[in-house]
């Protein structure tokens, strides 16, 4: 059965949380010094702070760049909803992209379909982000507002997978992606465009848990 938009069953969640020490375990620091690598680095950060009280990659003893090993974690089920919203300001663009009248075509289908290919290319976007194996990507758009206003594109995009890290940057880069599309597509006619707005509102699985965006006063 699906799980349900923005939940996250209670047995799913109680096997979301790490059980290995922050880093690189013991084994694995032992494991590398038999292959021949350096361990120092890696013995100094088992005995460190666990990485809610610092930037995990920043390396905390020289400040240098990391990425993050995440070979110790366990495979968990991870899901990310993020938003976001393009500004016309332009009431002939909304009116046109409402009606589908664009020349370069069906604004929001394109949209749809560069978000899901953004969420995809994610770590080669992002220099530190991991390639993931994403089991699911949903992009929506939907416009609103009235013609004379300007209007807004709204723009949601869900990720899904089992992995030993989050997908809160796929999540992010979809909307991203999806809203310099609109962007592209409409510039012609809307040449003030903003993309604006994009956050994480929900994520589960993982060491830190569940989080939710708190409701505004609109959707109270």
């Amino acid at each position: 059965m699906a799980i349900p938009r923005h939940t996250f069953s209670a047995s799913l969640l109680g096997r979301a949380g790490l059980k290995l020490p922050f880093h690189t375990s013991k084994t694995a620091v032992s494991a590398r010094a038999s292959a021949g690598y350096s361990t120092d680095r890696d013995a100094q950060t088992d005995d460190l702070e666990p990485p809610a009280t610092r930037l995990t990659h920043v390396h905390p003893t020289d400040g240098s760049l990391t990425m993050v090993n995440v070979s110790a974690k366990p495979t968990t089920l991870r899901r990310a909803v993020a938003r976001g919203r393009v500004q016309l300001h332009s009431a002939e663009a909304f009116r046109l992209v409402r009606t589908n009248a664009l020349a370069k075509g069906d604004v929001l289908t394109v949209a749809r379909i560069a978000g899901i290919q953004g969420a995809k290319l994610t770590p080669q976007l992002i220099p530190l982000c991991h390639p993931i194996a994403l089991s699911d990507i949903q992009v929506r758009l939907k416009l609103n507002g009235r013609d004379e206003e300007g209007g807004v594109v709204e723009i949601e995009a869900q990720t899904e997978c089992a992995d030993r890290t989050g997908v809160e940057m796929e999540a992010l880069s979809a909307v991203a992606v999806a809203g310099l599309t609109v962007i592209d597509m409409c510039k012609s006619v809307a040449h003030a465009a903003t993309l604006t707005d994009i956050r994480v509102v929900y994520k589960a699985g993982g060491r830190s848990g569940s989080y939710s965006e708190a409701p505004s006063d609109k959707e109270q």
